[in-house]
């Protein structure tokens, strides 16, 4: 049973880390430049850029 709670503790440690790196992201602007290279890549694989 010890072991369920540590798991479960980890794992909402790592959630609540994956948010804290989405929120630092976000407040950076880092979506704008994700959005870009993600649209120049389709692009290309289109074979229109």
């Amino acid at each position: 049973m010890m072991i369920k709670g540590k798991v479960f503790f980890f794992r909402l440690f790592l959630l609540g880390l994956a948010l804290a790196f989405i929120v630092i992201g976000l407040a950076r602007g880092e979506s704008t430049v994700v959005l870009q290279k993600a649209i120049k890549i389709c692009l290309e694989c289109i074979g229109i850029g």
